[in-house]
């Protein structure tokens, strides 16, 4: 079961925008779709995605997180972060009377350009933000190719 926070009086476009995708949710109109989450995540982090000069810099917002459950692969020029905030135990004691931070399995999938370096990935984590830096390949030089005759 979801819990969904209420908000009286209110209307949001999001909210609406949710609903109207999840009914559009066939092959037919997969451009409705998120294609960086899968169903079966339970939760979806928020993602800020940067180019530098450089290197790509990702950030996840992942907080309560324990690093040893996140997984981050590179194949065939596809990022993939997925991991997994394990849910507290609650005793009955607890008092426990609202719970809005969301449980269980993420995934999320990135296509990166051709300059990404899959063997320059770092990936470290800080105050609830997973940070991955992605290097860049060193361009290829253009040539002139002679035409024999």
């Amino acid at each position: 079961m979801d819990l969904v926070r209420y908000r009286p009086g209110r209307f949001h476009m999001r909210d609406l925008s949710d609903e109207i995708n999840q009914m559009f949710s066939s092959p037919l109109f997969d451009f409705v779709r998120d294609v960086s989450t899968v169903e079966t995540s339970q939760w979806v982090p928020a993602v800020d995605i940067r180019e530098e000069a450089n290197r790509f810099l990702v950030e996840a917002d992942i907080p309560g997180v324990n690093p040893e459950d996140i997984e981050v692969t590179m194949e065939n020029g596809v990022l993939s972060i997925r991991g997994e905030r394990k849910q507290e135990s609650v005793s009955e004691d607890g008092g426990v009377r609202r719970v809005e931070r969301s449980q269980g399995v993420f995934y999320r999938r990135f296509s990166l350009p051709d300059s990404a370096d899959p063997d320059a990935i770092k990936a470290r984590g800080s105050n609830g933000v997973l940070i991955l830096e992605i290097g860049k390949r060193e361009k290829a030089l253009s040539r002139r190719i002679p035409v024999e005759h």
